[in-house]
């Protein structure tokens, strides 16, 4: 292989006949060369030397006599490519005829590879005659299935050995079809969308005698419109490959096809009883005799519109007879262009629009068949009509309610039954609508509905309460339906109706509701009256000292309420002027309807014993509370909760009351008590020990402190103010019982009683947690006369600010020593590894010569 530049023009001899376009492309390869490369043509008759044509770089290159050819633009240069060119020389002469050389020019100091390369152009005179034959006339009208034939001629008088080709085309405005080719090689080859009809023999190309070409159409269709034309090529064979010398084409003629005429008749509206048969004629009008066979299909929709679109096929007899449809439906052929479609036994769902479809089709080569029409018919409308069954519906309240939870029943009947038959159902749906004074409409509520296949379905009020039981749907008799509420209560009040419905089958054994009949409405309604419910209660013993024991009894009356039933609860709330805990209620004892005790939220858990309810008489209740304290002084009520049985087993609220107020006040003069806190430590060093003393003082009555004792408990506020809430340390109850919080840091605490009014918190190893407010809760309790401790209001002492500061030597001293110790360590060792690095790693030894004493350094000083 040669590495550089090669110059390629066409191989051979190039033909070419008087007057028609040379091309002769030039091409290179350059390895080495510039981006765009350049070219030169020069030209050489016969018998002459090469002259200068036409080049790409130089304007002044071509030689006079073909300057005025280049301006006219008979010759010129297209470049295809940066590497390629084409030669174009526009009706070309037998003057043009010689050898034409494409050269690159060179720049290279070395030249490698091929720089020009020759070709050689012979033009021969034009000996081709291409015509229409005179047998085929200038326009041909046809319909559609009828045989055409097209001609025309083609010859050649060269004295060269050529070869013709032929293309017949189809031409339809701007588009233009390849129908057959008859090659050069003789071969045929047919074009896009015509292989079919060729392979089956519709569509032929041969010869009729020496100069003319035939095209056959067996059977015309629609596409086949258009002006056809015969496009000749002449070949010529050159060193074993063919070249193309010239191409003609002529107009040969124009074919009209005629569409075949086809037109439906059917009836716009037809009208038929339920039960009959529908019989639907289409009359087919064409102006086509020959033989056709008719394709016929009837299609049924339920809206009006004449496309097929949503339509559903119901019969089609096919061309050759033979008939596709369903056991209700058939398609029968009574004369030549009359069809009928039968519907037996309709029905209402039969009603809606049908229409046919009809598809002529002709036959054609080699017993095929091909569809010449197509046509769809004008909707017809059928109606069907049915006899309505005829009834009444009545409704009636065979159990009207007189008080809440009585039972209802409802009964709804059929009469004046006419015209039912035995393909007639008949279902219930039941309706409530609410009672409104106004005259505001008020929509219905579905309680239930039956489905043509006796499918019961509740609606959204009465699906619970259908589950549970309490609403019941049921069917006496065949023209009798039921409905029962077990227990009504006032929210049942009100309008109810129902709607009976028929049903008719189908021929699939289906279901259609066919009519409703609503019934009048019911209205359930009792007259109520609001329940009433008094309790009173009173005190036996309306004054005695703490200790002793409180009774109360309340006596119950009630109004309106069926067979009551009563729960009792003792409630107990501060008396008025008590700012300790105003407006609390507690919850002492309660007594439910089944006469179970239960003990309420009632916080002293050591006096569970000492509380007593009980029922006297079915509407008397009555309370007691043993050894009484003063903390117990308060207002005492009953509420009282009346209930009714439902149903035999559930309770039903039917109205609470609330007594009067029953007050335990003791008129005793005891001691005052008041609580402070002093410390000896109110600022201290972390670590150090804090001390906090809450000091009882006593005021009024002298008491032995055998018969006191307190409950103190330690609080904290871990802030300059006292905007958080405390947080409890630690507490000692009255039997010396210590009880300590978790605490989330590292200081512990102790709590202990130093004298009989004097109690010590110790904050032990102190730290920047523990500042803040500290104050203590001190709760006395008093023995009384008759030897029962009574518990006295709680009291809190003033906060004492406490603050924990940081010992700064302490805190300082060890991170001093460490870093000056690190700092020390660190330099020692730069120092070590300084000097090793010098002494062993840049250590050089240079050994100099003797030399003369001059002023310029040696250059390893250097």
């Amino acid at each position: 292989l040669c590495q550089g530049r090669v110059v390629r023009v066409p191989a051979g001899t190039l033909f070419r006949v008087v007057g028609t376009e040379l091309v002769v492309p030039c091409n290179v390869s350059d390895y080495d060369g510039p981006r765009e490369q350049n070219f030169d043509w020069s030209f050489s008759s016969p018998g002459s030397s090469f002259v200068e044509l036409a080049s790409t770089w130089e304007v002044g290159f071509p030689a006079q006599q073909y300057r005025e050819r280049l301006q006219r633009g008979d010759i010129l240069l297209k470049r295809t490519a940066n590497d390629a060119v084409e030669l174009h020389i526009k009706n070309i002469q037998p003057s043009d005829q010689g050898h034409y050389k494409c050269s690159t020019p060179s720049t290279d100091a070395t030249v490698q590879g091929n720089y020009e390369d020759t070709v050689q152009v012979k033009v021969l005179a034009d000996a081709l005659e291409v015509g229409p034959n005179s047998r085929s006339p200038p326009s041909l009208s046809l319909r559609e299935g009828e045989p055409f034939e097209l001609r025309c001629t083609a010859s050649t008088m060269s004295p060269l050995h050529t070869h013709l080709a032929l293309l017949w085309e189809l031409h339809r405005g701007p588009v233009h079809r390849s129908i057959l080719t008859l090659t050069h090689e003789g071969r045929f080859h047919p074009g896009p969308g015509y292989e079919q009809r060729y392979h089956s023999g519709d569509v032929l190309l041969d010869t009729v005698g020496s100069d003319a070409y035939r095209l056959s159409v067996s059977r015309a269709l629609s596409a086949d419109q258009g002006s056809y034309r015969c496009v000749v090529s002449e070949w010529i064979e050159e060193q074993g490959s063919w070249q193309e010398i010239q191409e003609k084409a002529v107009e040969v003629a124009t074919v009209v096809i005629q569409p075949t005429a086809l037109q439906l008749v059917v009836p716009r509206t037809v009208s038929v009883a339920e039960g009959k048969d529908l019989d639907l004629s289409c009359n087919i009008t064409t102006d086509r005799v020959d033989d056709v066979r008719p394709e016929v299909t009837w299609y049924f929709k339920r809206t009006p519109d004449t496309t097929l679109l949503a339509s559903h096929m119901l019969a089609r007899l096919d061309r050759d007879s033979l008939m596709h449809s369903s056991p209700h439906v058939a398609l029968s052929h009574v004369d030549t262009r009359s069809y009928h479609l039968l519907v037996r036994d309709v029905s209402k769902e039969n009603s809606g629009y049908y229409l046919c479809l009809v598809a002529l089709w002709a036959p054609g080569h080699n017993r095929s068949w091909y569809k010449v029409a197509e046509a769809l018919s004008p909707l017809s409308g059928v109606s069907v009509t049915w006899l309505e069954p005829d009834y009444q519906v009545y409704l009636n309240a065979s159990k009207v309610p007189g008080f809440s939870d009585d039972p209802t029943e409802l009964e709804c009947r059929v009469v004046d039954m006419k015209s039912v038959e035995a393909n007639v159902r008949l279902t219930v749906s039941w309706y409530y609508r609410m009672n409104r004074r106004s005259d505001d409409m008020v929509s219905s509520e579905l309680l239930a509905v039956m489905d043509g296949d006796w499918t019961l379905r509740y609606g959204e009020r009465s699906k619970q309460r259908a589950q549970d039981g309490e609403f019941i749907f049921s069917k006496e008799h065949t023209d009798m339906f039921n409905f029962r509420i077990q227990r009504t209560t006032e929210e049942d009040r009100g309008n109810y109706y129902c709607v009976v419905s028929a049903w008719t089958r189908q021929r699939n054994n289906s279901w259609v509701k066919s009519k409703d009949v609503f019934s009048k409405p019911v209205n359930i309604f009792w007259a109520s009256e609001d329940s009433v419910l008094v309790v009173k209660a009173r005190q036996p013993k309306p004054f005695f000292a703490a200790g002793n024991t409180f009774e109360m009894t309340c006596k119950v009356s009630s109004k309106n309420i069926k067979s009551p039933r009563y729960s009792v609860l003792i409630t107990a709330e501060k008396p008025v002027g008590d700012l300790s805990s105003p407006n609390e209620t507690k919850c002492i004892i309660s007594l439910d309807q089944d006469s179970v005790v239960k003990l309420e939220n009632w916080t002293d858990a050591s006096r569970v014993d000492g509380v007593v309810l009980e029922k006297v008489q079915e509407d008397e209740f009555r309370y007691r509370m043993y050894q009484t304290q003063i903390s117990d002084a308060g207002l005492y009520r009953c509420v009282v909760t009346a209930w009714s049985l439902v149903g035999g087993s559930m309770w039903r609220e039917a109205a609470t009351s609330l007594s009067n107020p029953i007050e335990i006040d003791f008129q005793t003069s005891g001691p005052v008590f008041n609580a402070s806190v002093h410390s000896d430590t109110p600022s201290v060093i972390r670590g150090d020990l804090i001390k906090l003393f809450c000091i009882v003082t006593v005021e009024g009555a002298v008491l032995d402190p055998d018969d006191m004792a307190f409950d103190v408990s330690w609080f904290a506020v871990h802030s300059f103010g006292l905007d958080k809430a405390p947080v409890l340390l630690s507490s000692l109850d009255r039997k010396g019982v210590v009880t300590a919080a978790q605490r989330e840091w590292k200081s512990t605490l102790s709590l202990e009683r130093v004298s009989v009014l004097e109690f010590l918190l110790q904050v032990h190893g102190s730290e920047d947690q523990d500042f803040g407010n500290y104050y203590c809760s001190v709760t006395p309790w008093v023995r009384s006369p008759t030897g029962s401790w009574q518990k006295e209001t709680e009291i809190h002492s003033r906060p004492i600010f406490i603050t924990v500061k940081m010992d700064v030597l302490n805190a300082f001293k060890y991170p001093l020593l460490i870093g000056v110790g690190l700092s020390t360590v660190i330099g020692l060792l730069s120092c070590l590894i300084g000097y090793c690095s010098s002494h062993w790693c840049c250590k050089k030894e240079v050994q100099e010569t003797r030399r003369e004493r001059r002023r310029l350094m040696s250059m390893e000083m250097d």
